[in-house]
């Protein structure tokens, strides 16, 4: 729910940051849990970001990895050991230190998980083994194999430091945001569950980023999260002055935001761009010929001119064109029907009585949940649907509640094709979705489901090893790019687009910056209202 009352006017141009005020956000989803790996959906990391730190910063322009909680670190030359140096002085919310001790609670509990407690390994962390405690100021982190994406993986947003009082509790607690301990600029004041959150600012904090231009507290007061799902209730906050920023402005939107003179961000998120993927362990789609030729009747143009903006590049490859490694596949990205047609002939499968392809007495009848997440999914799912009804094919889209969902998504059979998407500056965002100890999209034997009969791609998981421990850059590249490639060969994925985040803002907010993969950072934002 909106505040009432007075209406807020645009203040004036004013080139020197000001100091007060509360921003207030409005945020279309409310946050789950704030165990800082959950912080790659979105309204996790928009709080994580604000109220923890991280080792080390990435720059949005340039990716370069720069100082932050440790001002300096050691590589050793196989990558199975990183040494940070921290910055003295540092304290949790709570006035604990933030200290070595401290940060090797966190990555060990991020790298090794703790089943007794119920958290998860963060999928940014490959072949830990366990962290050293120098002195009271130096850790070191060992590695059973090469990790190269380690450091940038002190960067990101699922590597925020909590105090070991946080992780001491279990996971499930942690969708209270007022557990969280954290080092931010920002403490967790209030919450309401679902509706509200409050931050206030930390007077005593002096630690951004070592090449930030402002050091010290932030400048606003504190930040209010309003969680507003209807897309037209955020629009309308923001225009009549009732908002400062929203998340999740759909693409419809942006022509109304930008003749009123407010302004959008659309940062990128570099990783594996909106897709959806194939289950091969469903007889459905076990065949590639099957796999290719509902790529073939994917118009993904039509897609992205139909519900998108310019701030929504078609995708050309499985990762964004401003991620690492990115190689163009667009040739094998094209749309034609009656190559689709002649395919699934091909593989046997003939139009049915009511139009939809048979094979063997069943149907092409295929089901996909919408990811409330990615922006305007259903719409895009059920754009999908109608192309592929043009060639036979029935593609159910389901919205179901997240407990059917949850369980329907670990079953091959009842999910033949889910939607696809992570965000992560590094190569190993490749393996953040597709190995089956991380993501698993693919559903293959020996990952995330018990439901699995058979399906594994040996080749497919060597490549993603390969990945997340070959030390020379070119070579990792290299094998990004080949993973890319034998992906589509394979036909598991379909790209659709390059999915940003998306923002506007009141035109007297100022300062609004991004971390690399599109998460708010509001340390550094003013008001001039």
């Amino acid at each position: 729910m909106l505040l009432a009352g007075t209406i807020i006017s645009p203040g004036f141009a004013q080139d020197a940051p000001v100091q007060g005020g509360t921003l207030i956000y409005l945020e279309q989803q409310a946050h789950t849990n704030l165990y800082p790996p959950a912080g790659g959906f979105y309204p996790n990391g928009g709080v994580l970001n604000q109220i923890t730190d991280k080792l080390t910063y990435q720059n949005p322009e340039t990716l370069e990895i720069e100082p932050w909680l440790a001002e300096s670190w050691q590589v050793n030359d196989t990558a199975t050991e990183y040494t940070f140096k921290l910055k003295p002085g540092i304290t949790f919310s709570d006035g604990t230190p933030l200290d070595a001790k401290a940060v090797a609670v966190n990555y060990d509990t991020f790298g090794l998980g703790n089943k007794e407690l119920k958290y998860p390994v963060s999928e940014v962390i490959n072949n830990y083994d366990h962290a050293e405690v120098v002195d009271d100021l130096t850790i070191r982190f060992h590695f059973k194999h090469p990790s190269p994406g380690f450091l940038q993986g002190t960067a990101v947003i699922g590597s925020g430091i909590v105090s070991p009082a946080t992780l001491a509790l279990p996971y499930d607690e942690l969708g209270d945001a007022t557990k969280i301990i954290g080092s931010g600029p920002f403490v967790v004041a209030s919450e309401t569950l679902g509706k509200e959150l409050n931050l206030t600012v930390r007077a005593d904090y002096n630690w951004g980023p070592a090449k930030f231009e402002h050091q010290g507290r932030a400048y606003l007061d504190g930040i209010k999260y309003l969680i507003t799902p209807e897309d037209s209730v955020r629009i309308g906050g923001l225009l009549s002055g009732q908002a400062d920023i929203i998340r999740q402005i759909q693409a419809y939107d942006e022509p109304q935001v930008n003749d009123a003179g407010f302004e959008i961000f659309a940062p990128n998120t570099r990783g594996v761009n909106n897709s959806i993927a194939f289950r091969p362990d469903n007889p459905l789609v076990a065949d590639l010929k099957v796999r290719q030729a509902l790529t073939l009747a994917t118009n993904r143009q039509e897609i992205v001119d139909t519900l998108f903006s310019a701030n929504y590049p078609v995708a050309t490859s499985v990762i964004s064109q401003h991620a690492a490694g990115y190689v163009d596949e667009s040739s094998k990205l094209v749309f034609d029907q009656d190559k689709s047609k002649a395919l699934f002939a091909e593989a046997g499968w003939t139009p049915g009585a009511d139009g939809i392809l048979e094979k063997d007495g069943k149907k092409l009848d295929l089901t996909v949940y919408v990811s409330l997440p990615q922006p305007q999914n259903e719409g895009v799912l059920q754009l999908v649907a109608q192309q592929w009804a043009q060639v036979g094919v029935k593609l159910n889209v389901l919205a179901g509640d997240a407990g059917s969902r949850t369980l329907d998504q670990l079953d091959p059979l009842k999910t033949p094709v889910t939607v696809a998407m992570v965000g992560r500056a590094d190569p190993d965002v490749i393996k953040s979705g597709f190995y089956p100890k991380n993501r698993d999209w693919l559903l293959q034997k020996g990952g995330s489901s018990d439901k699995v009969q058979g399906f594994v791609d040996d080749k497919l998981n060597g490549l993603l090893e390969g990945l997340a421990s070959e030390t020379d850059r070119a070579k990792r590249l290299a094998i990004a790019g080949e993973i890319q490639g034998y992906v589509l060969d394979q036909a598991y994925i379909i790209p659709f687009f390059e999915e940003p985040q998306a923002f506007a803002t009141a035109p007297y907010v100022h300062g609004l910056g991004f971390e690399a993969v599109g998460r708010p950072s509001f340390y550094n934002v003013w008001l001039t209202r």
